[in-house]
């Protein structure tokens, strides 16, 4: 072999060796919450997945996103928030303050989000308690729902939970809630109350 071949792979095995150590490049977040906020909806739903993989680093502009003008935008915040579960315990301050939110797809997100993040969400109860009698009967069923994922932490709401289970558009939910709370499988009855 030629010593002119010889030094051409050994540069080409450093150069492998090298790009082996090298670290992956740092996700783009803010080209991935301005895709998610582009009105196509494959771009948009590319970049909901890829900030939920992405997880916890992606929190920060999410909550900064439930801040917007736009009710579709603080809409998509709240739904991308969803999709991270526990790993978006950090934006529960912000979903709470959403939950009183004008708009009802936007509260009815936030509290699924809520719901979907379970213990991790205890902060929320007393905002969820609140919701219970939201004007809107798909946020009221979300606020019980998300209480009983929250599970044992929220037993503070089974008084509300109680009283909310007097309501037929919200009994199934709230009595599930309790139950959940209460750690009861589904098919017990519920203890008097």
């Amino acid at each position: 072999m030629n010593a002119r071949l010889i030094g051409t792979i050994g540069v080409a095995a450093l150069a492998v060796v090298a790009a082996c150590r090298s670290k992956p490049p740092a996700p783009n977040i803010p080209g991935l919450i301005a895709d998610l906020t582009n009105p196509d909806p494959e771009v948009s739903g590319r970049a909901n997945l890829t900030l939920i993989r992405l997880g916890e680093p992606a929190v920060p502009p999410l909550v900064e996103l439930l801040q917007s003008d736009d009710v579709r935008l603080r809409t998509l915040a709240a739904t991308t928030l969803f999709g991270l579960g526990e790993k978006g315990r950090a934006a529960v301050p912000a979903l709470v303050a959403t939950l009183g939110d004008a708009e009802a797809s936007v509260r009815l997100t936030a509290a699924m989000a809520l719901g979907n993040m379970g213990a991790e969400a205890k902060e929320a109860v007393p905002a969820l308690i609140r919701s219970l009698k939201d004007r809107d009967g798909k946020v009221s069923q979300w606020a019980a729902n998300a209480l009983g994922s929250i599970g044992p932490a929220a037993e503070a709401a089974v008084p509300a939970l109680v009283q909310a289970a007097r309501a037929e558009g919200i009994r199934h939910a709230a009595e599930d809630a309790i139950r959940r709370i209460r750690g009861l499988s589904p098919d017990q009855p519920l203890p008097a109350e």
